[in-house]
Formats: C-alpha cells, structure tokens, sequence
C-alpha cells in the first residue's frame, strides 16, 4: 500500500493550538478530485490542501484547496500554510520565496523573520481587488441578528475580491460585532444569487491593545458557519480601508485579530497601499506545525 505524508498546522498563531487550523497533504497526485473533497469533509477543517507534486511545475508547485462543500479558488492560510510546508519538509531550503499554482493563477509566498521573535512571518501578496455592488443595511440587520444603529454608517458595506469574494461590514463597537449571529434563512436568501457568499464584520475595538481591529468572518455557504482566522477575507478588508481611508490615509500597515470568541485567538498582518484604481495588498502571518501523519490512499 501506498502511503501520502500529511502535516497538521496552525495558521496566524502565535502559539501552538491558536490561530486557524489546516491540513497540508503533500505528493498527492494519486489522490483523485472526489477523494480530496471527501478528505476535507472529514478533516472538517475551513481548508484542507493537497500539494500536487514534489517537482515544481510550470514556475511553482500545483496546489488544489478544498472546503468540507467544495473546492475553492483560492485563500489565504490555505497558501501561506502550504508554502510553509513545501520550504521546510519538500525543498527543505531556507528559500525566501515560494510559488504556488492555485485554481485562481500563481500566488508567491514570501518569508521573513519577525523582529520581536524568532518566527518566520509568512507574506503573500494578493491579486488585485475588484469591487463589486454596495448593500442597504436594512437588509443586513436581519442576517446578522443585529440593530441598523449598530452599523458604522460613515463607510458602506460592500463586496470585494482579492481572489476570494466576500462582503465587507463595519460595525462601530465590540459590543456589536460580538453579538452577532447569523441567521441562517435570512443569510442564504440574501447570498442566493450574489457575487460574494461569505461575510467579514469588523469594528475598531480589539480585545488586544497591540491590534487595530477586531474581525469575524461567517462562510456558512462553503459549510464553515465562523472563521477563526482568514487570509483571503482580510485581503479584502485591506482593500476597503484603503480605499474608503478608513485610518485617514491610503495605506494601511496594522493588525487584525479574529477568532477571540471562539478560544483561537489569531493574529494577521496587513500592509496595503493605493487607490481604488490600484491597491497593492499583503496578507502576512507566522505558521506552526502541531503534527505529522501518514493517509493511506490505496489497499491491495
């Protein structure tokens, strides 16, 4: 029998068993397309990976990605976890970039080391945002279980895609953003024919003083009801704090956390810079290796 290596990790943590937990399979070219999304749906992480092949293809590594529901294009922990294990159990060289070839095209992953401690910050730069339509916060309320007076109403709420849509709502407190609760029906009918599917709220108080802001993330259309830690979404969110100079500014460089509420406190890096026309964006974070195991994938 044939044996594929597989690494558990944790994403945008600071320490083991926090941020965002997720799945690495490496040399998983003999695992078909229904296998990997039956495999995510057991591991029943927010994503599981599969590292095609050891050999770098077309200027980087294949690398599909899977939810418990489907296979999705890209996002964030996903290819900063998964770059994390080609540099240090494939290429086993302390490489300063590595390339990944995502259904969404080519994302390259660049490491660096922390000034206040001895971890790697993963950095992987975004693809260029689109925005899409802005939305009435009568019809948020419902989904979110909320109040229309707890909705920051300077800024909107929109639908942004740095390779993975989702629509963006600034909340004004920590009071609201902890109380909310997304409301199944309401959620689904609202999504049912929108471009973006998944929803981040945010608010400028942090249950840490070092961060800037405080973040939730709610894809229960990919079977992931609450987020404790995600890239992909945070891309987004730099895009539209750029854009709206929601810090006064046209550049971003702070930190995000996510996940309090849930006991995986993560924490996520932004830099951005730009215009609506042009937004440069970063989503960076540290990564560590909680386990090592082996998938049989074939019984003679």
């Amino acid at each position: 029998m044939e044996r594929s290596v597989f690494y558990i990790l944790d994403v945008f943590a600071e320490q083991k068993y926090e941020g965002n937990q997720l799945a690495v399979f490496s040399c998983s070219e003999d695992i078909s397309g229904l296998e990997m999304q039956q495999i995510a749906r057991e591991l029943n992480y927010s994503e599981t990976t599969f590292i095609l092949s050891g050999e770098q293809q077309n200027g980087g590594f294949d690398v599909r990605i899977f939810t418990p529901q489907k296979e999705i294009p890209f996002a964030g922990h996903p290819s900063l976890g998964t770059a994390y294990i080609i540099r240090n159990e494939i290429l086993q060289d302390p490489v300063e970039i590595v390339t990944l070839n995502l259904k969404a095209g080519r994302v390259s992953v660049t490491f660096s080391t922390a000034a206040d401690c001895n971890m790697d910050v993963l950095w992987m730069k975004q693809f260029s945002p689109s925005f899409g339509r802005l939305f009435d916060v009568k019809a948020f309320s419902s989904v979110l279980s909320l109040e229309e007076e707890d909705f920051d109403d300077r800024f909107p709420i929109e639908a942004i895609s740095t390779g993975f849509p989702f629509i963006i709502v600034p909340l004004k407190n920590m009071d609201a953003l902890k109380r909310v609760k997304l409301n199944k029906a309401e959620y689904f009918n609202k999504i049912k024919n929108e471009w973006a599917k998944a929803v981040l709220v945010f608010c400028p108080e942090t249950n840490s003083s070092r961060n800037d802001l405080s973040v939730r993330v709610f894809a229960e259309y990919y079977g992931i009801p609450e987020d404790p830690a995600t890239g992909s979404a945070n891309g987004c969110l730099a895009a539209y704090l750029v854009k709206y100079s929601y810090f006064g500014a046209n550049s971003i460089n702070i930190r995000i956390e996510q996940g309090y509420d849930m006991g995986r406190p993560s924490l996520i890096f932004l830099k951005a810079e730009g215009n609506q026309s042009e937004i440069d964006i970063f989503v960076g974070g540290t990564v560590i290796k909680v386990a090592k195991g082996f998938f049989f994938n074939r019984f003679n």
